[in-house]
């Protein structure tokens, strides 16, 4: 579904990314981890049409998206949930999520999507009419997702879901994450919990200083902890959680 081929990125004249290549196929969770500042998040930000790449190729589902801007890369099929969740907090739930849905022909489908989001998220039924900010950590994570999946991607691209958030959300928001994927969502992930997002994967690319250094199957790479620490240091121990926000 996705194939990223020699895929350079800088910021001016400094390279974040250098000959980097990947593949998300259809219906796949791959798990994207490295140390910090290995790059993980510029590629995300590259597939998603926020970089442009200064050479290689990113096609999604057979055709070219390198170079476009997002609303034509979120017209292909790809959703993505930034860091920090970038939600709108003034605005309420209801209209975070008519916003992630500009792709929807008519109301009457927003309203079949919103039925079908808010089943996997049914607190945001609930708090529909509250503002964004308002909501607790964990909630505002569940919309920011609720929000990538209104315009029915193919596949979620998703950054650090678990940031800043207790374990029991996180778990949560894993299984919620999960349960979509077997839906048939393709997911690729950037995340802090290395051996959560590993369990939760079927592939797994290490990135390391802005190049691959390491690909295969997640579980496989998951109980290798030693090769993990080779190329991730002190970011292959699992972080300490936070209390619940």
């Amino acid at each position: 579904m996705l194939e990223i081929q020699d895929l350079d990125v800088c910021y001016g004249p400094v390279p974040a990314l250098r000959g980097v290549s990947m593949v998300v196929g259809d219906g796949e969770m791959v798990a994207l981890v490295g140390a910090n500042g290995a790059g993980k998040t510029t590629a995300l930000r590259t597939i998603s049409g926020m970089l442009s790449p200064t050479a290689g190729s990113i096609t999604f589902d057979g055709e070219r998206i390198d170079g476009l801007p997002p609303y034509k890369v979120i017209a292909h099929g790809v959703a993505h949930l930034p860091e920090g969740r970038a939600l709108f907090s003034d605005m309420s739930v209801m209209d975070n999520l008519r916003l992630g849905a500009w792709t929807q022909p008519s109301e009457k489908d927003f309203r079949r999507r919103v039925a079908e989001v808010m089943d996997h998220f049914p607190i945001l039924r609930e708090r529909s009419k509250q503002a964004a900010g308002t909501l607790s950590g964990g909630e505002q994570q569940m919309l920011g997702v609720a929000r990538a999946l209104m315009s029915e991607p193919k596949l979620l691209i998703v950054d650090e879901l678990s940031l800043g958030l207790a374990p029991k959300i996180v778990a949560q928001l894993f299984q919620i994450l999960t349960t979509i994927n077997g839906q048939g969502t393709a997911v690729l992930m950037v995340e802090q919990f290395v051996h959560m997002a590993l369990q939760h994967s079927n592939r797994a690319y290490v990135l390391a200083k802005g190049e691959v250094a390491l690909e295969g199957d997640a579980k496989e790479l998951r109980d290798r902890p030693e090769l993990l620490a080779a190329y991730l240091g002190d970011d292959a121990e699992e972080p300490e959680p936070v209390g619940a926000r």
